[in-house]
C-alpha cells in the first residue's frame, strides 16, 4: 500500500434554487427618459385619433380665405338702357347698374343682357317676353352681333312700332355705351332673319337710331 496521500476530487456545489445572478438596475435617468418617451408616444397617439375624423371629413371648401380681387360679375357700371314711353310711341333712357364685362365684346353681352331682362321698376321693356341672349360677338368693322333667342320672334305681338321699340332698344343700348360699336345686327337662334316681325330690315347691321329716343335725352 502507499504511503502517498490519496487526491479526492472536491466538488463544489452551489444553491441551484438561487438563480443567475440579477443584473444591476438601470440609472434612473435611463428611467425616466423611458418614462418622458412613453408620454410622448401616447400623446401623439392621442392627437391622431382626435384630429384624424376631422381632417377625413372636411369639406373641401373649407380652409384659408385668399382675399384678392372681386369677381368680374361684383363688378358693376351705370349703363343707358332703352323702354317704353308711357303713351307709347317712343323710347325712353334710364340708367341701370350693369354687371362690368372684362372685354368689350363681355361688356356688349352683359348690356343686352340687362336690356332685354324684364324691368322691376315700372318701366315697359320693348322685348318679347323670355326672350334671352344667346351670344354677343363684335366685328372688326365696328359692328356687333347680337344672338337671341327664338323668344325673340315667336313671343313677338306684332305691329311695326312695337317691333321697332324692339329692335331700337338693342341697337341703341349698345350702340349709347360703347363708342367703338356703331351698328348692331340681329340674329335669331344663331341665324340671321329677314326681321322680328315682317316690318324692319335685319338683314345687315343696323345703326343708332335718335328719331326714336325721346328728345332730350
Amino acid at each position: 500500500m502507499s504511503d502517498e496521500p490519496e487526491i479526492q476530487d472536491v466538488v463544489i456545489k452551489t444553491d441551484a434554487s438561487a438563480g443567475p445572478a440579477a443584473p444591476a438596475p438601470p440609472p434612473r435617468s435611463l428611467k425616466k427618459a423611458f418614462i418622458i418617451g412613453g408620454l410622448l408616444v401616447a400623446t401623439g397617439l392621442w392627437l391622431v385619433l382626435a384630429l384624424l375624423p376631422g381632417v377625413l371629413t372636411r369639406s373641401p371648401q373649407s380652409g384659408t380665405v385668399i382675399n384678392g380681387p372681386e369677381p368680374t360679375d361684383a363688378r358693376r357700371i351705370q349703363a343707358k338702357l332703352f323702354y317704353v314711353s308711357e303713351d307709347g310711341g317712343e323710347l325712353v333712357s334710364v340708367l341701370r347698374d350693369v354687371a362690368f364685362g372684362a372685354t368689350p365684346a363681355e361688356q356688349a353681352r352683359r348690356i343686352v343682357e340687362a336690356q332685354v331682362k324684364a324691368p322691376v321698376d315700372g318701366q315697359v321693356s320693348a322685348i318679347p317676353t323670355g326672350t334671352t341672349v344667346r351670344g354677343v360677338f363684335l366685328g372688326a368693322h365696328g359692328e356687333a352681333y347680337v344672338d337671341l333667342s327664338t323668344e325673340a320672334t315667336s313671343a313677338h305681338h306684332g305691329g311695326a312700332l312695337d317691333e321697332a321699340l324692339a329692335v331700337f332698344a338693342i341697337v341703341n343700348a349698345i350702340t349709347s355705351n360703347l363708342q367703338d360699336v356703331t351698328a348692331v345686327q340681329i340674329l335669331v337662334d344663331g341665324k340671321e332673319v329677314d326681321s322680328l316681325a315682317g316690318h324692319i330690315d335685319l338683314r345687315q347691321p343696323i345703326r343708332r337710331a335718335a328719331d326714336w329716343i325721346r328728345k332730350g335725352q
